[in-house]
């Protein structure tokens, strides 16, 4: 069997790995029955409705869109500036910096969660949205950070160059220049840090009070007292809000890669 067909046989069983179980889920999502079992007995949007008028589906939801805002503003803007100034040559400390911003991609959020909910009570931040939107901040920034390294990466120093030459000022060759080749990056970290805040549970268990519940976190809940098929309508507006986004992000990269044609 000639190579080729083997990579396109193994990306596509890896593709079909992480595929079928959310193929498996979704439409469960729609299911009329009290259980998560196939074959389903009719089409119904009964959890959806669940989701939507339950005061603790409602709330959830609520406290997930402000803590996933809040965490996509602060953890951009946190992510941006850590890319461009780790985008200086910095021989002696430049891999130690990024080693360190990367590390709470890699330390248990166990840990993580122990730590900032240690820190948060200290500074009377426990139990409030702010405390949540800290948290997940500090696991979202990482993600920012390697999205807009490598669009920084991309961009050809002789182009700020050639703007620093005609008299711009620094602000201005980066609000026109670094900025709008960068955004492309921006916008994917800026996803990924959403859709970061919207899957942590662990950290929220930590940090989050009775008033602070997400989604995830309710998730979760229902899950250990009732499997009930609005988890899985949940899920369906998880994966469907997350592939909205990255289709946004992919038209707006399309749009500005044509723009510079």
């Amino acid at each position: 069997m000639p190579a080729k067909t083997l990579q396109w046989l193994f990306g596509a069983l890896m593709a079909a790995f992480l595929i079928v179980p959310l193929l498996v889920m979704m439409p469960l999502a729609f299911t009329s029955s009290l259980l998560l079992v196939y074959p389903i007995p009719s089409f119904s949007f009964r959890w959806f409705v669940e989701l939507f008028t339950l005061p603790v589906w409602q709330r959830a939801i609520v406290n997930s869109l402000i803590i996933g805002f809040g965490t996509t503003a602060l953890a951009t803007v946190l992510g941006v500036l850590a890319a461009l100034g780790l985008r200086r040559r910095l021989p002696m400390i430049g891999g130690l910096i990024r080693t360190l911003f990367m590390l709470p991609m890699v330390v248990p959020a166990v840990v993580l969660g122990i730590g900032m909910q240690i820190l948060l009570a200290r500074i009377g931040l426990a139990n409030t949205h702010l405390a949540v939107i800290i948290a997940h901040t500090v696991v979202a920034v990482p993600f920012v950070i390697v999205s807009v390294s490598g669009s920084l990466a991309g961009i050809d120093r002789r182009v700020e160059l050639a703007a620093a030459s005609l008299g711009a000022a620094p602000q201005r060759v980066f609000s026109k220049v670094t900025l709008p080749l960068a955004m492309p990056g921006i916008l994917t970290g800026a996803v990924l840090a959403f859709a970061t805040s919207l899957d942590e549970v662990v950290l929220t268990l930590f940090v989050a009070g009775p008033n602070q519940r997400t989604l995830a976190r309710q998730m979760f809940s229902t899950i250990r007292d009732n499997i009930s098929p609005a988890i899985a309508a949940a899920a369906f507006l998880f994966i469907f809000g997350t592939l909205l986004l990255a289709a946004v992000v992919l038209i707006v990269r399309r749009k500005k890669e044509v723009a510079t044609i």
